[in-house]
């Protein structure tokens, strides 16, 4: 029993931010991705009855127990779902450079779903491996499917109604999302904490929670009908609402450095100048650009030529879980 999935990964526009559940994944409100095309996860499962232990390769080596121990739990949900009690050995290449701030548990959870429910013929649906792979990470669940992907937060206590769906494929609009490096060092504060803190102690979190709805509901049109300057609009609000409720938190959390607020500048700087460039944060120092396609290549050097940026990757939108 073995089989291959490859996963990409996804950048929210309209964030999630908080859990209502930690255990299962459950967020305190729905979100919007997209699903990016350069960035993904390759992995393969294979179930035998000869091995003596579950085994997690990363890139060719043994993973750390850190790592492993978040897999194997994983894992074990899906054995449960299968009724099965086999030993796996998981293979995964990761193709997403975490130092540009891309979340590689998206991809690598999404993967490591699609692959397994294969391998062991569950037969799952769109939305059935939506709601298996975000019990891995919360965005993966946006990860197993392409293009433009709400994730809708859900009501039910088992989170049997959190799930994804896909707004808008790939390849229906053509957007440019430039993903921009400005620090390499690792973050003090993880996401997974630095949303628990938000949500626990920032008096500004209840304000988040209060827009959030208009924002998903304001980004979902502008998707619909590709009005790429309110898509814009909305996303860059949101990032920065949500950095907001970070700095309420005690104590505050500030993921920005120098570079951060060298490309908000710049990219408003070209605003100015009359082209349609938007910027989005997720939890880390790095931006990523939403931009046209006939304003890539200005963007793309306007960007590189700022203080304290290292490095711009150019993405475009995805697809969803293919099998190999």
């Amino acid at each position: 029993m073995k089989a291959t999935a490859k996963a990409n990964t996804n950048i929210a526009l309209i964030k999630y931010w908080g859990k209502r559940d930690e255990k299962l994944f459950l967020p305190m409100n729905s979100s919007i991705s997209i699903t990016l095309d350069r960035f993904f996860t390759v992995t393969t499962v294979e179930f035998n009855e000869r091995f003596s232990k579950d085994t997690f390769l990363l890139n060719g080596s043994e993973a750390g127990e850190k790592e492993s121990k978040k897999v194997f739990n994983f894992l074990s949900k899906i054995k449960e779902l299968a009724g099965i009690d086999l030993n796996a050995m998981i293979t995964s290449e990761n193709k997403v450079p975490i130092a540009a701030g891309l979340a590689s548990s998206a991809s690598g959870f999404a993967a490591l779903a699609g692959a397994a429910a294969k391998a062991l013929n569950l037969q799952l649906n769109d939305k059935e491996l939506s709601i298996l792979a975000r019990q891995g990470s919360g965005s993966a669940c946006r990860s197993v499917y392409g293009g433009y992907v709400e994730w809708q937060k859900g009501e039910k206590s088992d989170g049997k109604d959190s799930a994804a769906n896909q707004l808008l494929p790939e390849k229906e609009w053509d957007i440019s999302i430039l993903s921009v490096l400005v620090a390499s060092k690792e973050k003090k504060v993880s996401s997974r904490e630095g949303m628990k803190r938000t949500v626990l102690t920032s008096p500004f979190y209840q304000g988040w929670l209060n827009t959030v709805e208009k924002d998903l509901e304001t980004a979902k049109k502008a998707i619909s009908i590709k009005d790429f300057k309110v898509l814009g609009e909305v996303v860059e609000e949101n990032a920065l609402k949500m950095h907001a409720t970070m700095l309420g938190a005690k104590p505050p959390i500030i993921y920005w450095e120098s570079g951060t607020l060298a490309v908000i500048e710049k990219v408003q700087r070209l605003r100015l100048s009359g082209i349609q460039v938007y910027f989005t944060i997720d939890a880390g120092p790095n931006v990523k650009v939403l931009c046209l396609p006939e304003d890539e290549k200005m963007v793309y050097k306007a960007l590189l030529s700022t203080p304290g940026v290292l490095e711009v990757i150019t993405c475009k939108p995805g697809s969803g879980i293919t099998y190999l």
